[in-house]
């Protein structure tokens, strides 16, 4: 198998300066798979419990001159140290800048080679920064790249991931809802959160002692959704969400404070806005972060970023 590109400049900005940094926060290893048209970034969806989540690039936003090959229908998939990945890259990006030399170029590649002490070699992603007059290699450690099966099993996992819920709500305003969050965590570990078809996003947190919650109304609204019953408008945010999950116009899920804090670490990554949405019988709570192409309103379809929230209880539906 083999695995070499060019990494544009733009590719590396948008992994220095916002996507390596999100996916830290969610989990130190991850799985970089790497396909014949994309490069996707995993957290927990084998072999892992916590949040999941799915970063995709398609390959021309990240790289040129895109070589890959395998047995495996062009496919390449490791487990790889993202704190390490982004040293890697910021060291390649600072020896690129201090060469003074307009053609220095950051090449990635797969090889493999014999650690120092070692009898057997091991595989590496390399770091080549490429100059008129000198080259500067670095060599981040992988696991070994997955066997035909795990690939497959791998694939099978990123295809159900993007299966949607079927009513989403968008959320604007994601700062404050990172500080609310932030808020509730001084409260308990537990969050009731329900979406009903109205637009409605309702956050609970209970203890024996008391309950705190928060409400979004009138959110915009994907997917299957009601007008709001005229009758509920005095009502608590409690009881209306109640007789919404009664109408079977809403959901309502139990996730933990601490999987959701870290999801919104993915706003690290700079999205333009979020939508939330919980799957059919309550399976997950899925999040998806959408992002702008720059200078306009319309979705920039060469990225994609969603996250999947583990449910500890569901609520009615």
């Amino acid at each position: 198998m083999k695995f070499k590109a060019f990494l544009t400049q733009d590719g590396v900005n948008l992994l220095d300066k916002r996507f390596l940094p999100s996916l830290d926060k969610i989990g130190r290893t991850c799985h970089l798979y790497l396909t014949r048209d994309h490069a996707v970034f995993l957290h927990n969806l084998i072999g892992g419990d916590g949040v999941q989540s799915v970063a995709q690039f398609k390959k021309e936003v990240i790289f040129r001159d895109y070589r890959i090959s395998s047995q495996n229908e062009d496919r390449i998939a490791f487990a790889i140290d993202v704190a390490l990945l982004h040293r890697a890259l910021r060291s390649a990006q600072a020896i690129q800048l201090q060469s003074q030399d307009d053609t220095a170029a950051i090449q990635i590649k797969l090889v493999k080679k014999l650690p120092a002490g070692s009898r057997n070699p091991a595989p590496f992603l390399t770091f080549e920064t490429k100059g008129l007059r000198s080259a500067v290699v670095q060599d981040v450690p992988i696991s070994k790249p997955f066997s035909r099966a795990d690939v497959a099993q791998l694939q099978d996992a990123l295809d159900a991931s993007q299966d949607l819920p079927q009513t989403l709500v968008q959320v604007p305003d994601l700062s404050q809802l990172q500080n609310l969050v932030d808020r509730l965590k001084n409260v308990g570990e537990l969050l009731m959160l329900s979406i009903t078809q109205y637009g409605d996003l309702h956050l609970q947190v209970s203890t024996s002692l008391i309950t705190v919650g928060s409400e979004f109304r009138k959110l915009r609204v994907l997917g299957v959704q009601a007008a709001a019953p005229s009758g509920d408008q005095n009502l608590t945010a409690p009881t209306r969400t109640e007789m919404a999950i009664q109408r079977g116009e809403a959901l309502s899920v139990q996730v933990s404070l601490k999987h959701l804090a870290k999801s919104l670490q993915c706003l690290l990554a700079k999205p333009d806005c979020a939508f939330y949405g919980i799957s059919p019988q309550g399976g997950c709570l899925t999040v998806i972060f959408q992002f702008f192409i720059p200078g306009t309103r319309l979705t920039d379809k060469s990225i994609s970023f969603h996250c999947r929230l583990p449910v500890l209880d569901t609520g009615s539906s």
